[in-house]
Order: structure tokens, then C-alpha cells, then sequence
């Protein structure tokens, strides 16, 4: 059901930290106080999604300020990673999609430290502790879990023995339903805890002992050891050490900012800046709102057929001009006008697109050159937004890939994806975020703390002329992208997804449904859903399947039928297969909120 209340919610992407973040608010804290201990606890339940060593944008409403946050939990790049090192002394053209070369600054711990601080209520025991009794004394292990740790037990048994003595206990591949222990993990936040506590009771300087112990402390220490003197085997085939240093660590802390938004109808859609490629829901909305959706259906050929090639546009400008604002300009207020968005709409015609179409912005972007594995170059419109980049781009034919599917799963290629959760107090405070990296298979577990180090490094480009080069000090665009919207001026929605590239894609079609078909959120997740692979994947290899798009069986056959009539190449997947979507809504005095089913995973509770 869509969860109904008046007392709060909490929506997420597994039952466990559903039920610790609603305990949080039982016991008295806000929705902030209960985002921060169901984020800990996601990454002890959910270690193949997210772990301490990965990165997260937040957003959040505060009641008390009357205003919406970002919070970028996004660390940058560190001062070692250049693009002269990476290409010219290592001889890359991508970086790698595992190991340390990918690591970008932890920025998990500092930013649940800055929620907590400026606006939670609660201390740090109060939000830590469940995570470190579940990484104590266990958790059944969910099936997708076990499967993850299979398709990499080689690659820990020959290469990464660190994460073996962990996630191999015995030797062997823990069963689904297992309970599963990380003492070490649960003695690294312990000991965390401790040494904030030793400052005395004070809650502020507990959290700011707390901030310092990890980013100059031992944690900061452990992992400096380890990049400096382990030589670890990535997607490249080979060893590499890695960058990221005790220093860049000390040197960074999480931040504030405004959000971007758009409107569209009676909603103000609202995203992080365009270090993360939360833009593109918002292009896509400028480029849909062109259109009367109202009289089609959540699976009428036209709908689909309209937001596929929205998004193939939105996300052809997403390669081509998005980067971290604080090193270039991107030009937001352009492709969210209305006559950028006009001129943009032209292209999109009763046909599947097959070709990447960038939109011109003189003085801004580089288009990607798409090459297929043999080195052709696969359809690019002319859009005189610049010469084709260097960055190398694999088409849909995986025999193509470099190494075959096996040996690059066991060099640790194998894909990760993310958690999110949304939160509603009694109150009206809202926050929602999109947690992911640090995944078990990112890299070897550094020892002395039981997490590895993440690989968002990898979303950068190895082009000095990109936007979304890769720099020291610089964030990567990221695909994590947590949204909220007012509606009628009033805070009312929260929701997002995992998925990588397909988490804007399935944040979109979740507030067409709601705004155009009058669903509520649970229908709104549940309906069949899609997601186009016809754009470069962020991750490595950069795979890009030209007019490909994958949908639920669920939608109906006509659909499909028409779909490839129109020219898209239809993959047809199974049942419940697309997105993890949660959602929470507040209307007072009514909070409410959903879960995906997909997976028998997520979780809405409220009261």
C-alpha cells in the first residue's frame, strides 16, 4: 500500500534501515537525525550498493529555515589524480573501473557529520549504534549480495585477498539468508565513537571530534598506508598503487549549496548542480512540457516514445557540457530555456533516433566522439558543439568489449549500483539522498578499517577540453541524483532511485505518472518502466548501445510491437525488473510514502 500517516515516514532501499530510520524518529529525532542512522546502517545491509568509502548527494527542507539544501557529499578528485599521469605515464585512455586509480575522496562520513551537526538534534551514538550492531553481530545476507561476491570470489581469491578474509568466510560464498558479520567494520565506527566521546558530552564537539578523527585520524592514516604501499589489481589488467593521500583527506570537508530547479506545471522539480547529472530530469521535463501528455496512457506507445527521445537528447547534452561548477561553466540557464528547448524539441519525430545529437552552445562543451570497439565512429550528428573528444566509447556488441565478460569479472568489473531513501517527520522536514560507491567489489578491503576505497574516478574523462576532465580538486559528474519538488509553491515530494544512468530516466517517468495520470506513489512505482542504454554508460568501459532501450514484460505487446515499428531495438525484460524507486509526500497533515516491490528488498513504514 501507499504508506499513510501523520506522525512521519521512511522509505528505502532495504527493510532493515527502513525500520532503524523509523525507530530514530520514534525515539524523538527529526527526519535528519533518522536519514543519518539509516544511512549508516545501508551500508553495513547493503555493503555490494554503498560502503563508507563512497560519496552522496543530499537534499533536504528545514522547516525551521524555510528553505531546500544540497548537501555535496561528493569528494573530489585527489591532487595526484591528472590526466598526465593517468594517460601519459600510465597509458590509459579510460580510468579504470575498479582499483585505487578510481578513488575520489571518501565523502560519506563528513557529510552525515554536517547533516547531524546543522540539522539533526540527536548524538552520535544515538545514529551510529544500530549500524555497528548489525556489522557486529549480523544481518541476513539478501540474495543479490551473495550473487555479487560469486561473480568476484576469483578476483578476491587470487588478487584482493583483504576482502576474501572478509566476504569469503571459510573460504566460501555466504548462502542468501546467512546472518553475515564485518567485526572490523563495526571496531573501525566503534572506536570512531569512542574517541568522539572522549571530548566529553557536548554533542557539537562529539560530531566535530568525530569529523577529524576520521579525516586526520586513523581512519585517514590506514588509508593513506594502503594507496602509498599496495600495488592492486583493476579492469586494467595490471597493478597500480593509488593516489589518494591522508592529506587530500584532511583538505576536504562537505559543503552547502542551492539547488537547481525547473517548473513544470504545478511542480518545482529540484536537483543538485551539474556536478551530478540531476539536470537531465530537468531537460527532459523542459522538453516534454511541449507536449499534452494528459491524454495518453503510462504505456501508450507515444509516451514511451516521446520520454525515450526526450532523454536521448537531455542525456547527449548531459555528455557534452555538464562538469563541476566550481572549474567550468555550465550553462544551465540555457538548456533549461524555452527556446533552447523549442529548437531541441524539432529533432524528436515519430522515429527512434540512432544518433548521439548534442545541442550548440557556442563557447561551451565538447561532444564525445562515439566509436565502436573496431574504432568506427557510430552516428554523430553535427551539432557544432565542438571537436569529437579522445574518450573511447564501446557500442552494444559485448563480444567487441576489451577482454571477454569473464576476465573482466575477475578483475572486479563487475557493475555496481547504489541505495537511496527518502524521509518525512512529523514536523514537515524532508530529506531524500542517493548513498552508492565503496561497493564490496570497487577494490580490496583496507584491513585495518573492514570498507574499501570507491571508484568515482572512473566518470571522469581523460580530455583536457572536457567539461568532466578529470583535475585535482575537481568532482566527478556523478550519476547520483536525489530529487524533491514543491508543489503549489508548498514542500510536498521526495523521491529517487539507484541505477546509474537509469536512475534520471526512472525519477522522470515516476513524476509523469504522478502528474499526469493521477497515480499515487505506490502506482507510481509499480507500473511497468523502461530505461534507454542508447547514450555512453558513466561507468567503465563507457559502453554506449545506440537506439537500444529495455523494458518490463509488462508493458503490453502492442506497445513493444510499436516501439519497433518506430525503429527501437526492444529488449524485453523481465516482469519486475526496472528501478528501485521510493517516494514520500507531504500533505498536511498527511505524510505518505512508497517503496519498489522489485527485488522484495525496499521498504515504506509510517504511522
Amino acid at each position: 500500500p501507499e504508506i499513510e500517516g501523520t506522525f512521519g515516514v521512511v522509505t528505502s532501499t532495504h527493510w532493515i534501515a527502513t525500520a532503524v530510520g523509523m525507530a530514530v524518529l520514534e525515539k524523538g529525532g527529526n527526519a535528519f537525525d533518522a536519514g543519518v542512522a539509516t544511512a549508516f546502517t545501508l551500508q553495513v545491509v547493503e555493503p555490494h550498493l554503498n560502503g563508507p568509502g563512497g560519496d552522496v548527494p543530499v537534499i533536504v527542507h528545514e522547516v525551521k529555515r524555510g528553505k531546500t539544501d544540497v548537501i555535496c557529499g561528493q569528494g573530489p578528485a585527489p591532487a595526484a589524480a591528472t590526466i598526465k599521469y593517468y594517460r601519459d605515464e600510465l597509458g590509459l585512455d579510460l580510468v579504470p573501473g575498479t582499483g585505487l586509480l578510481a578513488a575520489c575522496i571518501p565523502g560519506m562520513f563528513d557529510t552525515w557529520m554536517l547533516l547531524l551537526r546543522d540539522y539533526g538534534t540527536m548524538t552520535l551514538a544515538d545514529v551510529l549504534t544500530p549500524a555497528i550492531d548489525y556489522a557486529r553481530n549480523g544481518y541476513p545476507l539478501v540474495e543479490r549480495i551473495s550473487a555479487t561476491i560469486d561473480t568476484v570470489k576469483d578476483m578476491f581469491r587470487d588478487h584482493w585477498k583483504t576482502s576474501a578474509a572478509i566476504y569469503l568466510p571459510d573460504g566460501k560464498v555466504p548462502a542468501p539468508g546467512t546472518l553475515f558479520r564485518n567485526t572490523k567494520l563495526a571496531e573501525t565506527y566503534a572506536r570512531v565513537l569512542r574517541e568522539a566521546e572522549s571530548v566529553g558530552g557536548d554533542r557539537v564537539a562529539q560530531i566535530e571530534k568525530a569529523r577529524k578523527v576520521w579525516s586526520q585520524g586513523f581512519v585517514a592514516e590506514a588509508i593513506d598506508t594502503f594507496c602509498r604501499t599496495q600495488e592492486v589489481m583493476d579492469t586494467t589488467g595490471e597493478r597500480h598503487r593509488g593516489v589518494l593521500t591522508g592529506q587530500d583527506m584532511a583538505d576536504w570537508q562537505a559543503t552547502v549549496e542551492a539547488p537547481i530547479h525547473y517548473d513544470y506545471g504545478r511542480y518545482r522539480v529540484m536537483k543538485a548542480a551539474p556536478w551530478t547529472q540531476g539536470l537531465a530530469t530537468l531537460q527532459t521535463l523542459a522538453l516534454l512540457k511541449g507536449y499534452d501528455l494528459d491524454r495518453l496512457s503510462p504505456t501508450d506507445p507515444d509516451f514511451i516514445h516521446l520520454q525515450i527521445e526526450a532523454t536521448k537528447l537531455a542525456f547527449a547534452d548531459r555528455d557534452t557540457f555538464y562538469g563541476d561548477p566550481k572549474f567550468v561553466k555550465v550553462p544551465v540557464d540555457v538548456l533549461l530555456s524555452d527556446a533552447y528547448n523549442a529548437e531541441r524539441r524539432k529533432l524528436i519525430t515519430n522515429r527512434a533516433s540512432l544518433e548521439s545529437r548534442p545541442g550548440t552552445i557556442p563557447g561551451f562543451g565538447k561532444r564525445l566522439d562515439v566509436r565502436t570497439a573496431d574504432g568506427a565512429r557510430a552516428a554523430v550528428a553535427s551539432s557544432g558543439a565542438g571537436e569529437p573528444t579522445v574518450g573511447r566509447i564501446w557500442t552494444h556488441d559485448d563480444s567487441n568489449l576489451p577482454d571477454a565478460p569473464s576476465a573482466r569479472a575477475k578483475m572486479g568489473a563487475t557493475p555496481g549500483d547504489t541505495v537511496h531513501f527518502d524521509i518525512i517527520d512529523r514536523d514537515g522536514n524532508m530529506v531524500s539522498s542517493t548513498p552508492s560507491g565503496g561497493w564490496l567489489h570497487s577494490s580490496p578491503v583496507i584491513p585495518e578499517l573492514g570498507f574499501c576505497l570507491g571508484t568515482r574516478a572512473q566518470q571522469f574523462w581523460l580530455d583536457e577540453e572536457h567539461p568532466n576532465a578529470l583535475m585535482p580538486g575537481k568532482r566527478p559528474r556523478s550519476t547520483l541524483t536525489p530529487t524533491m519538488a514543491l508543489r503549489d509553491g508548498q514542500p510536498y515530494l521526495a523521491w529517487g532511485s539507484p541505477g546509474g544512468d537509469q536512475q534520471d530516466q526512472w525519477i522522470t517517468q515516476f513524476i509523469l505518472r504522478h502528474a499526469h495520470f493521477g497515480m499515487n506513489l505506490q502506482e507510481a512505482i509499480d507500473a511497468p518502466a523502461w530505461h534507454s542504454e542508447h547514450f555512453p554508460a558513466s561507468f567503465w568501459p563507457r559502453q554506449a548501445r545506440p537506439g537500444v532501450m529495455v523494458v518490463e514484460s509488462r508493458v503490453p505487446d502492442a506497445t513493444v510491437k510499436e516501439l519497433r515499428a518506430r525503429g527501437h531495438e526492444v529488449e524485453v525484460g523481465p516482469a519486475w525488473s526496472e528501478g528501485r524507486l521510493t517516494a514520500a509526500s507531504r500533505v498536511d497533515p498527511y505524510r505518505r510514502a512508497a517503496a519498489n516491490p522489485r527485488g522484495m528488498q525496499g521498504y515504506a513504514a509510517g504511522r
